[in-house]
């Protein structure tokens, strides 16, 4: 399964978390696990609170004092911080499945990382049946 999702912003933080439960539903699969990936050598997914948005904000400022766009790179396109970014939030990330749904906590939520936007991203879902017994 995969979707597409259009960013506006150089860095930017989309909650893709509504989309991801979609699919989920539309699967089938009650208990299992669901890979988030996104195929892309500039943007990254992760799972962080969803609840208030500043929480994107102090993460891409985090991000761009960890990461500065004037370093002195030696990749010549100009998106050298893009592709550190993208390499430390990662590429995927795996949520359980239970009843139907990502099992995210209360403030949790999934999110597409841009770093060298805008553009249009892929984000391909793996959603895997396998059913559990609870311990």
């Amino acid at each position: 399964m995969e979707f597409s999702v259009e960013t506006r912003s150089r860095t930017e933080m989309v909650d893709i978390t509504a989309a991801v439960e979609r699919q989920v539903r539309a699967s089938g699969v009650r208990a299992g696990l669901c890979m988030v990936f996104v195929p892309h050598t500039t943007a990254g997914v992760t799972i962080n609170e969803s609840a208030d948005p500043d929480v994107r904000t102090d993460l891409l400022k985090a991000l761009e004092a960890m990461v500065p766009a004037d370093a002195g790179y030696r990749h010549a396109e100009g998106n050298s911080p893009a592709h550190v970014k993208a390499s430390l939030m990662g590429s995927s990330q795996t949520v359980a499945i239970v009843n139907g749904a990502p099992a995210l906590g209360t403030w949790q939520g999934i999110f597409l990382c841009e770093f060298d936007g805008p553009r249009k991203r892929r984000v391909q879902l793996r959603i895997l049946d396998a059913p559990f017994k609870e311990t």
